[in-house]
């Protein structure tokens, strides 16, 4: 099937909104695992969560997910 241009436009569109998506709650969740980290009772947790935003926002950066592959 060919595309049109209208596809690959939205198919881009999508994609942005994706990734920024995920860097936006990767950013939420480095927030959230430092303020767990400020307490001693809550810094496994928070330091736990705070690596999954990290990754969460270097994915968001640097991942490339093709649909045609």
């Amino acid at each position: 099937m060919t595309q049109t241009l209208f596809h690959s436009v939205m198919n881009g569109t999508v994609a942005f909104f994706e990734h920024a998506g995920v860097v936006i709650i990767g950013f939420v969740l480095i927030i959230v695992g430092l303020a767990m980290g400020v307490t001693l009772i809550m810094l496994p947790v928070g330091v736990v969560v705070g690596l999954v935003g990290v990754l969460m926002v270097v994915g968001g950066l640097f991942a490339r997910i093709d649909a045609n592959r």
